[in-house]
């Protein structure tokens, strides 16, 4: 009998770090419970028409009550880290620490460690609490200390058992699609606003690292959304459209954070709307303290030109200053149930191009998925398109791995279905279907496929 070949097996490094990703509103839910403050994303969703579905942050998967539970999940997958986020609004409301809202993290903590599962907290995932936003949001330079206070507050407490802490996720998002575009909270529409808000994050952002470093023996980063750009054409135009989308997704944020300044192209490009006003001396050297990791949390890529072509969109109101840019789609790419189109080589394109072009740094994926129109049969949800989605971004990962890229660990967005933002509850992510009426989890398909992925540490 002849041998059977043997498949190709792709191995990760020893001491990879395999996990999954929450954050505090899409999944706690209880958001009038133990002193929380509203936060600008319950106003948000209690605006007709701001969500689909005229979806709130409640129920959403329970988490606040079921973490337990979850917790359990968790371990049977064997993951080694769990990254969720600390709601601003629950831990220090109206200004004043709440001592049971800190106790619930203490208690989220505490059962992860017992687990065996490191805790990745997040500062903030975009749930300011209303009375900051009354006061101006993140348009107004004091958020920024407003945040380290809050930083202290919760680091003071967690910081001996933490394992790694980011200050902020996808700060783009935060900025551009709120206060930009108005389609995520706070929901204003100002290109001024936006420009004001990435500086005061990022300002933020420095002034937490200093506040880490005083309370935390344990890593500290921050998580930003790099997508790859890439021109339609090799023409002038194409090339100056790439420009300004890699400068405002990707350069704006790492630039500061890694080589301690803005990109001087895209301080003329936003000078029109207040850059230069918004940051004073002495602000870079903040922002650009030195951080132990970068997480990278990838989606998708852009195709760019710098004029309207067959089926492109313009360029919106979260792309200040890119007012003659247009993204081209790529119609051969499958796409979520998101429309999202899914480009697994992207995922190394962006891990690529912080390797190449910045000092070096420790990457992690900190996010990463697809939402698809999961549906529970006989109790299994059968997500074969998650599963052939998780499979090429991971060999994509190792492709990066490959070329040199010090990437330590991946974690999956998201364990649990949850409030999608401004999507409500149409769209799911998650690795574990969550019915919404009744709070029942089953594992899906892909939960088990990535379960096998962590306990072989290898793609077979």
């Amino acid at each position: 009998m002849s041998a059977q070949p043997i498949p190709d097996v792709l191995a990760f490094p020893d001491a990879f770090v395999w996990g999954a990703a929450t954050a505090a509103f899409q999944v706690e839910g209880s958001t009038t419970s133990d002193g929380r403050e509203t936060s600008v994303w319950d106003t948000f969703a209690a605006r007709p028409g701001a969500v689909a579905g005229g979806d709130t942050g409640d129920p959403a998967a329970d988490h606040y009550r079921r973490y337990a539970d979850d917790v359990a999940l968790m371990r049977s997958l064997g993951l080694t880290a769990y990254r969720f986020s600390l709601s601003w609004p629950r831990i220090l409301p109206y200004g004043t620490p709440e001592p049971r809202g800190i106790e619930f993290y203490d208690r989220l903590v505490d059962r992860l460690l017992a687990a065996g599962i490191q805790p990745w907290a997040t500062l903030y995932h975009w749930d300011l609490p209303q009375s900051l936003e009354d006061r101006g949001g993140w348009t107004a330079r004091d958020t920024a200390y407003r945040f380290a206070e809050y930083a202290e507050t919760i680091a003071a407490r967690l910081g001996d058992r933490v394992a790694s802490w980011s200050t902020l996720n996808e700060p783009w998002c935060a900025a551009m699609l709120g206060y930009g575009s108005g389609v995520h909270a706070p929901g204003r529409t100002s290109p001024e606003g936006a420009v004001a808000a990435t500086h005061h994050l990022l300002l933020g952002h420095g002034l937490a690292m200093d506040v880490l470093r005083q309370h935390a023996s344990t890593p500290s980063g921050i998580t930003l959304n790099l997508y790859p750009v890439v021109a339609d054409t090799p023409d002038d135009a194409d090339a100056d459209a790439v420009r300004r989308i890699d400068g405002l997704q990707n350069r704006l944020f790492l630039d500061p954070l890694l080589r301690g300044g803005y990109p001087a192209d895209l301080r003329e490009d936003l000078s029109r709307f207040g850059f230069d006003a918004v940051v004073r001396d002495g602000d870079e050297a903040v922002l650009g303290k030195p951080i132990d990791w970068l997480g990278v949390n990838y989606y998708r890529g852009y195709r760019v030109a710098g004029s309207a072509r067959p089926g492109s969109t313009p360029a919106g109101r979260e792309w200040p200053g890119a007012d003659q840019v247009h993204f081209v789609p790529d119609l051969a790419a499958p796409r979520t149930d998101s429309d999202w189109e899914v480009h697994p080589s992207g995922l190394t394109a962006s891990l690529l191009q912080v390797h190449r072009d910045y000092p070096p740094v420790p990457l992690y994926v900190t996010e990463n998925g697809a939402a698809y129109p999961d549906t529970l049969r006989d109790g299994e949800v059968s997500d074969d398109d998650r599963i052939a989605f998780l499979d090429a971004h991971l060999r994509a990962a190792h492709d990066a791995l490959a070329h040199g890229v010090d990437l330590r660990g991946y974690f999956y967005w998201s364990l649990l279905d949850n409030f999608e933002w401004a999507e409500g509850y149409a769209k799911r992510f998650g690795l574990v279907h969550v019915d919404y009426h009744t709070q029942q989890r089953t594992l899906k398909r892909s939960a088990r496929w990535y379960a096998e992925v962590i306990a072989r540490n290898a793609l077979g």
